[in-house]
């Protein structure tokens, strides 16, 4: 999970950017986006990301027709997650929390040159640093798949399977990391679409593995499943390929130094210094969540064989609304509040995260609604094919159920966090990171044995309602969010739409076989959009009958 942070003061902005700080320019402010503009960002941004999870789940329909729910599909999702853990790290974790708010306060305050040359020593900095990581990672595959799973060792052919597939996934984070550089700069001068549309070729990569790999691999005597590894290979080195050409024609590529000179003096940079800085807690505050996401793992290798695949599938399905909303729109909000802040524009600041939290309960409710009433329809259309049995759907669905209860805190996060990133004050929720993960593995002591795999995704979902709550109230406490008149009435709108979506769709689960339906795909298909088109319909209108003007908030 995503852990947030917290800002000290109003004005903290000037001291946090010191470093860079020559003379603000209050003209630089009209640069920012308007609330509208944010909305049509974020809107750009949020299709973009479904089309990814789209392919996502393409992917994942494949594999589970496929390859099913066994201890190898067990071995290459703990393999996958290895680089991922590290992305975390690298990319779009502890790097671009302090990457993109020095960036965009580089840009803000400094001009053009000194921004190019920050970029170029953070990637001179990174790349190294990439290429010692990757080495070591590799050398060092099986003590990685021991550390997350060790369960896997109950099976020498799945565990052996995880340490070649980890091998050769483990540059991935490599070609990630370098995204994520790009993708910072590329959203920070307000080019949010391709770093959006990027993950669409991981996917693609995937699939066509899965297509065309599986069965040459198969034919020749080797488990199917290693294509997926190399899937994941080449989607990373398409994403970094399609980004680099952009930067290059706005003149930001940067140069990578290659003599030890260069090297020293881009890790001597003040920017990277500053960003060094900010990454120390960072990197705790994610290294904390990770953590929590390794346990988690441990106690699923444990379980029951699939437990790992049932918790893989859920997490796939989670993601729809949370990256649809809350990535989306911290993608879009993250640079706007670093330039409030180095503006020294409360007001818009404030704003700004009032609007964002305003979409959060309205998009992320329904959508909670729906995974806690609707979970096994959802489950059973999407994957309920080929290899994944009867049972299968269940375990998944009840998996889904766990992280509905949390999904409001899991978005919400993602909205919150960009307020304390944009600060650059980090200290301060890394103790609300290690306090919620000793509340999540207490919750785990307490679920798993009545909930087996369920008990750890309902845990985690528990534990980001109360990070998401802490948050918040750190942003309260402090005077930086300063909530706007309407929000009781506006809550009540919400819960009052959301309980008719939920009559409705207790029905549509219901009322249908939706396991006895696998015979007939195409009919399924056709009730499930059926249904989710009426819960459409049923939900905006009980909130445009209760008088909610949805232009106007969204113009706010």
């Amino acid at each position: 999970m995503s852990v947030g942070d917290a800002s000290k003061t109003a004005n903290y902005s000037r001291s946090a950017f010191s470093v860079y700080t020559q003379t603000y320019h209050p003209a630089s402010a009209a640069h920012t986006l308007s609330p509208v503009s944010l909305f049509k960002a974020a809107s750009t941004v949020s299709l973009l990301t479904l089309a990814s999870r789209i392919t996502g789940l393409v992917r994942d329909l494949l594999m589970a027709s496929m390859f099913g729910a066994n201890v190898l599909t067990d071995a290459f999702n703990v393999a996958f997650r290895i680089p991922n853990l590290f992305r975390r790290l690298f990319a779009e974790g502890a790097f671009s929390q302090a990457f993109v708010p020095v960036l965009a306060a580089t840009k803000e305050q400094r001009g053009a040159d000194a921004t190019r040359a920050l970029i170029a020593s953070v990637a001179t900095v990174l790349t190294w640093v990439l290429v010692l990581t990757c080495a070591l990672g590799v050398l060092g595959a099986p003590v990685l798949v021991w550390a997350l799973a060790s369960g896997l060792r109950q099976s020498p052919a799945g565990f052996d399977a995880a340490v070649a597939m980890t091998r050769w996934m483990f540059p991935y984070i490599g070609c990630m990391s370098l995204v994520a550089l790009a993708s910072g700069v590329l959203n920070t001068w307000k080019h949010f679409a391709l770093p959006a549309a990027t993950p669409v070729l991981l996917n693609l990569s995937m699939i066509a593995a899965a297509l065309l790999g599986a069965p040459q691999l198969a034919a020749r005597g080797i488990e199917p499943i290693y294509a997926m590894a190399g899937g994941v290979m080449l989607g990373g080195i398409l994403q970094l390929g399609v980004q680099l050409p952009v930067l290059l024609r706005m003149g930001l590529m940067p140069r990578i130094g290659l003599r030890w000179s260069e090297i020293r003096a881009a890790w001597m940079h003040p920017g990277v210094r500053r960003i060094l800085k900010l990454m120390a807690p960072a990197l705790l505050g994610v290294g904390v969540a990770q953590v929590s996401l390794m346990i988690n793992t441990q106690i699923a290798s444990y379980l029951a064989p699939g437990s790992v695949t049932w918790l893989f599938y859920a997490d796939r399905l989670m993601e729809f609304p949370t990256a649809l909303l809350g990535v989306a729109l911290g993608v879009v909000l993250t640079p706007q509040l670093a330039a409030a802040r180095a503006a020294a524009d409360a007001q818009r600041y404030s704003a700004m995260l009032d609007w964002g939290l305003r979409l959060v309960v309205l998009l992320a409710v329904p959508c909670a609604v729906a995974l806690l009433t609707f979970a096994t329809p959802l489950v059973a259309t999407l994957f309920h094919h080929g290899a994944l049995h009867d049972s299968d759907v269940g375990q998944i669905a009840r998996a889904l159920m766990g992280y509905g209860l949390g999904l409001l805190g899991l978005v919400a996060i993602k909205v919150l966090a960009p307020g304390y990133y944009a600060s650059q004050d980090i200290r301060t929720p890394v103790r609300i990171a290690v306090v919620v993960l000793v509340i999540t593995q207490l919750l785990n002591i307490a679920l798993v044995p009545l909930l087996a795999h369920a008990g750890l995704a309902l845990s985690i979902g528990l534990g980001a309602l109360v990070n998401a709550l802490w948050l918040l109230m750190g942003l309260l406490r402090r005077g930086s969010y300063r909530p706007q008149p309407g929000w009781g009435r506006f809550v009540l709108q919400v819960v009052a739409a959301s309980s008719l979506l939920a009559v409705l769709l207790l029905w549509g689960a219901q009322h249908f076989s939706w396991l006895a339906l696998r015979a007939d795909g195409m009919r399924r298909a056709a009730l499930l959009a059926a249904i989710l088109c009426a819960a459409v319909v049923v939900y905006f209108g009980a909130l445009w009958a209760a008088g909610l003007q949805l232009r106007q908030m969204l113009r706010r």
